[in-house]
């Protein structure tokens, strides 16, 4: 597999749209869910679109008159990469930094703390 590359929000965004949809999915299904979120004009969805193909990150065929596009990028691989990407530039590589920067913020409870260490403890066995 191709390296990954972050993405940019908007691009995000529409991958978003894609991934939680059945493949392969039409530019007017993804128009409509975005009239939901967004007021993006067509042309600005065909660019992003067209970028998120040169990036590798969709496939794409013309079905009659429609233009249809596959993810060729699995939602869990990006979001690996992103997670992976985000551990190592704020927090190098520790949990533990990452676990006590939310904890000091207040982002995590303590039910959050016991669950995750009955999942660590899970790990143990």
């Amino acid at each position: 597999m191709e390296l990954l590359k972050k993405l940019p929000d908007s691009e995000f965004e529409l991958m978003k749209i894609i991934w939680a949809n059945p493949s392969p999915i039409s530019t007017n299904q993804i128009m409509a869910h975005l009239e939901q979120s967004r007021d993006w004009k067509p042309q600005t969805v065909l660019t992003l679109l067209t970028r998120l193909i040169e990036r590798g990150f969709l496939g794409s065929r013309r079905q009659g008159r429609e233009r249809i596009y596959t993810p060729l990028v699995k939602r869990e691989d990006y979001v690996a990469f992103e997670s992976g990407s985000f551990m190592e530039r704020f927090h190098h590589n520790s949990f533990v930094s990452l676990m006590n920067t939310l904890y000091q913020d207040h982002q995590v409870t303590e039910t959050e703390l016991d669950e995750l260490q009955k999942w660590l403890d899970s790990r143990e066995e």
